[in-house]
């Protein structure tokens, strides 16, 4: 199939484009790029070539030529065009909770948000600690997914945090990093040999930074609200702490470390600190740490309940300092869905986690781009050429004969968000009724809409 891109805003900073070009796609890769493939519109609606008359052909004319098979003309006069924006920390949830997420609608959930491709988490039930795991999750992604699919290993077996999984095993299969997330690994000579085993694969390391000893039962941020609320308090030192210790870590073995969902201000210097030093560790914030903060909890909200927890007003700012200056490479969602049965216990018992691939765009560019804290430019690469470069994925670029994963969106559009008309099974979003601006148009996947506005 061939489709043109027509007139949109071409932004790709792998390469530092910013400019009106068409884009032409075959076969799901593109195969041209430029001001004149514009001209070929003439040819899809069957006019006459420009200059025909005259006897001779010009350069329009000779494009129309090559276009006469186009099968559709996307109109993005306007609107944006990107790399297709890559979501490297989402929970599918399958298998074992597909009363919560499948893969089918995981990442429809993620198309509609503008990702064509995601890094899914180990903790499913059973633990993706195993080739079969792995390779069940890439063949069901294969026939139902609905963007691209990119496993996330276990560390240790069964996310126990005592033996190490078969880290090889798992990269042969088709994982592109190994993690524990939603639990840290609390022993440290264990993290040593996961960074020394995962570096002879070079895959990298995405460590989930708490001390369960300083964080305990706690479901809130330690400070004023979880004080006023009478809940129990997680200290921002409880990933601080970790931070420094899998740093030093990494420091230690040279291994490629990842942070997950960093949200206080403390992990932010020092993973300055330490990329200043050379140590190879980039890290990622979540829209809803950039966000919001600790006082979206009042009222006992379980939908603001995540891990870690939404913090202070200073440590968010910390984080978008963090974003501008570059020691926070990238974006990523999250995504944790919940069935609203657990999300409406009380909170102390109520699941962590909340679901973001319908709003993770929108937020970025009404959050961050809108009040001056990136360009656009340079908030794309957090979600683009970022990520890729990170997991070493041929994606996050626009060139000819590249894949055709590409993103489409209107900066300028107005909505509200909808909980209730999310393609997610879940619903479990602090956002629901938020106005924002820029949205999805349209998703293309190897070539193909898998998802239009």
């Amino acid at each position: 199939m061939r489709i043109l891109i027509a007139g949109g805003r071409v932004i790709d900073p792998a390469s530092g484009v910013d400019e009106v070009v068409d884009l032409l796609i075959e076969d799901g890769r593109i195969v041209r790029i430029g001001k004149d493939v514009r001209g070929a519109r003439s040819g899809v609606q069957g006019a006459e070539p420009p200059d025909a008359s005259k006897g001779r052909r010009s350069k329009a004319a000779k494009n129309s030529e090559s276009a006469i098979n186009v099968d559709r003309v996307m109109d993005a006069a306007g609107l944006v065009v990107c790399p297709g924006l890559i979501d490297m920390h989402v929970h599918l949830r399958q298998p074992g909770r597909e009363d919560k997420e499948t893969i089918a609608t995981g990442t429809l959930a993620a198309a509609r948000g503008g990702f064509t491709a995601v890094c899914c988490m180990p903790n499913t039930d059973p633990v993706n600690d195993t080739r079969s795991v792995t390779e069940f999750i890439l063949d069901t992604a294969k026939r139902e997914g609905a963007v691209h699919v990119y496993p996330v290993g276990a560390i240790t077996k069964g996310l126990r945090g005592e033996e190490l999984a078969e880290i090889g095993e798992l990269f042969e299969s088709g994982c592109v990093a190994v993690s524990d997330d939603g639990r840290p690994v609390m022993n440290a000579e264990l993290m040593r040999r996961a960074m020394e085993y995962a570096g002879m694969f070079d895959l990298p390391v995405i460590s989930h930074c708490e001390d369960l000893h300083l964080s305990g039962n706690g479901v809130v941020h330690e400070g004023i609200v979880s004080t006023e609320l009478g809940l129990h308090g997680v200290p921002s030192a409880s990933e601080a702490a970790m931070v420094a210790r899998d740093i030093l870590l990494a420091e230690l073995t040279g291994a490629r470390l990842h942070i997950a969902h960093v949200s206080a201000a403390e992990s932010v210097r020092l993973i300055r600190e330490a990329k200043a030093r050379g140590v190879q560790v980039s890290c990622e914030a979540t829209p809803h740490h950039f966000a919001l903060t600790e006082e979206a909890v009042r009222g006992f909200n379980t939908n603001a309940k995540m891990n870690p927890p939404l913090r202070s007003e200073s440590d968010r700012q910390a984080i978008l300092a963090g974003l501008r200056d570059g020691t926070i490479d990238v974006i990523a969602t999250d995504h944790a869905p919940h069935t609203a049965q657990e999300k409406e216990q009380e909170f102390d018992v109520a699941p962590f986690g909340v679901i973001g691939s319908e709003t993770a765009l929108a937020l970025t560019l009404s959050t961050l781009v809108a009040s001056g804290v990136l360009p656009l430019n340079q908030a794309i690469a957090k979600l683009t050429s970022e990520p890729a470069r990170i997991l070493k994925l041929p994606k996050g670029r626009i060139a000819e004969g590249a894949d055709a994963d590409l993103t489409i969106f209107d900066p300028d559009r107005d909505w509200t968000v909808d909980a209730f008309g999310f393609a997610s099974k879940s619903r479990n979003t602090p956002f629901h009724g938020w106005e924002l601006k820029g949205g999805t148009v349209a998703t293309i996947v190897a070539g193909k809409v898998v998802w239009e506005a």
